[in-house]
């Protein structure tokens, strides 16, 4: 999912319209990533692998840490296309608490946004085979437009003025998580503060009299998997659906088959037509490498490197005595 900032600019003065050179100026910055009400968080493939980082409340699931990172290059080949970097730390601190913490950088174009946050998940038994969790995370965002290398029609405009636009709100997720031994499925709501980031800051008020919104606008995540073995092979659908107001919802629906617990393949099918195919491999159930390819998006492709490490419990046969 490309980075999308939410900017909505009265670019009306109280007596006159903005001339056109303001209006292209400002259309350079929208078509950059800032769209009025849309998604604005990043978008990751291997969602089902990485899903910390889509529901916090996942953290407590298994009894043991792990720390995964995600690196995704979207549009390869079309210059200043989203790269985001997700790194993320998440297990069970006892048997009802989970513990995680996120850092990101997300940059497309002149705009950036970098961020972090912490959590915490407390688990139940809700019925015999089903566990409930509930998390909370906070942290911060911090978004920054960089005007130096900006193509316009005037570099002497009054908007382009002064330094970078950098501002930093707090943030937070909440969500909440269903799980049994074979499945999970749980809705999560980051940026759930809703904070004002008024991007286009002092100048802007000055200019033209008249405050810009740039809201961090609460998404709707809903992310679940169900896990079915049989032999030496399991097969895992999973299914991630987004709302955000304001702009269309997207439905991902993908499958991931694995061998002897450690290959696996899949792929991820995305509403608006996207197709990715994905592969991994595990070591010693310790150490994991994934890749996934997004294709027939009109940008061209996408690339996804995920790596991670589990801290597992050493087992008693993997002990060598001298």
């Amino acid at each position: 999912m490309q980075l999308l900032l939410v900017v909505q600019l009265q670019l009306l003065d109280k007596k006159k319209i903005i001339t056109m050179k303001r209006l292209l100026i400002l259309a350079v910055i929208i078509t950059c990533g800032f769209t009025l009400k849309a998604q604005q968080l990043p978008q990751i493939t291997q969602y089902m692998i990485n899903d910390y980082a889509i529901n916090p409340a996942l953290a407590g699931m298994e009894n043991f840490y792990q720390v995964k990172t995600t690196i995704r290059n979207q549009w390869a080949g079309v210059a200043d296309a989203p790269r985001t970097t997700i790194l993320s730390i998440y297990g069970s601190r006892s048997k009802h608490v989970g513990l995680g913490a996120l850092v990101f950088n997300d940059q497309s174009g002149p705009t950036s946004r970098i961020g972090g946050s912490a959590s915490y998940t407390y688990s139940f038994q809700l019925l015999q085979s089903i566990d409930l969790a509930f998390a909370l995370s906070g942290g911060f965002t911090q978004f920054k437009i960089t005007k130096q290398g900006l193509n316009v029609l005037d570099a002497n405009d009054k908007l382009l003025l002064g330094g970078d636009v950098v501002r930093t709100a707090p943030d937070a997720t909440f969500g909440f998580n269903f799980s049994g031994e074979k499945w999970y499925v749980g809705m999560s709501i980051p940026h759930l503060l809703s904070s004002n980031l008024d991007l286009m800051g002092d100048d802007y008020q000055r200019i033209y009299e008249d405050v810009s919104e740039g809201e961090l606008t609460q998404h709707f995540y809903i992310l679940g998997a169900y896990e079915h073995s049989f032999n030496t092979f399991s097969i895992e659908p999973s299914i991630l659906f987004k709302a955000v107001s304001g702009a269309p919802a997207q439905l991902d629906l993908g499958i991931k088959t694995t061998y002897n617990d450690n290959l696996w393949i899949g792929m991820n099918y995305r509403d608006n037509g996207e197709l990715s195919a994905l592969a991994g491999y595990s070591i010693d159930e310790r150490y994991v490498i994934g890749y996934s390819y997004d294709m027939m998006s009109k940008l061209g492709p996408s690339h996804e490197f995920m790596l991670g490490i589990r801290f597992v419990p050493v087992k008693e046969s993997e002990i060598k005595y001298y």
